[in-house]
């Protein structure tokens, strides 16, 4: 019995003494350590795509890399339970689905009375008879029944008897201002003058030819 095991034994030796078997073991060790190492790796940038916290793409590295080679599959197992179920991405994408769905429920208009969908150019809503809009006297346009003035024309609703709001041209208020400060000007003769009437420049008493630069008499 004693001789069969030696030869078990021997022949067991010699399989794994031969250099093509040590190379393959060698071969598959690295492949293993290849696998753990990638495995970190592939935890680590997991764990960046759904957590913004800087410090568990570590952790969730660390969990793979304290396995070791041989029970990296066990931490593999035990990150995809403990990870988070949702990327960052698929959260944001959520969240604008939500938005967008909040934003078209809210974009549907109902009637305040029967809560029934209305248009937003209907006046009186077709069942329940409720005045939903108003049209301005001024633009033809529809309002609102708690505006206090048109947004199209700027006619005041509150104060009737006054106009629609009509903007100021820049510059005339100061025109008119520059006009009012101006003297006012003289008017000018348009009377002919008389037939045989020369009208003499007169010389004022400041003027220095004075007396001098007169021509006399013949």
């Amino acid at each position: 019995m004693q001789d069969i095991l030696n030869t078990i034994t021997d022949a067991i030796g010699g399989i794994f003494a031969n250099p093509i078997v040590q190379f393959s073991i060698q071969m598959v060790a690295v492949y293993f350590i290849i696998l753990w190492l990638a495995s970190a790796y592939w935890a680590f940038r997991d764990m960046q795509q759904r957590s913004e916290n800087p410090i568990l793409p570590y952790v969730a590295a660390a969990i793979i890399v304290v396995f070791t080679p041989v029970l990296f599959v066990f931490g593999i197992i035990v990150y995809r339970i403990v990870r988070p179920h949702e990327k960052i991405g698929e959260v944001y994408e959520r969240n604008l689905a939500e938005e967008a769905l909040l934003a078209e429920v809210e974009a549907i208009h109902t009637c305040p009375a029967c809560r029934r969908r209305i248009n937003d150019e209907w006046i009186i809503c077709p069942s329940c008879r409720t005045r939903l809009n108003r049209v301005c006297a001024n633009c033809s346009r529809l309002v609102g029944l708690d505006w206090s003035l048109c947004a199209w024309c700027g006619k005041d609703f509150e104060r009737p008897g006054l106009a629609a709001y009509e903007p100021i041209s820049p510059g005339l208020a100061d025109l008119d201002q520059i006009d009012s400060a101006a003297p006012a000007a003289r008017p000018v003769s348009t009377r002919p003058a008389r037939s045989g009437s020369v009208r003499q420049p007169s010389r004022s008493s400041s003027d220095p030819q004075g007396s001098a630069g007169s021509l006399p008499e013949h």
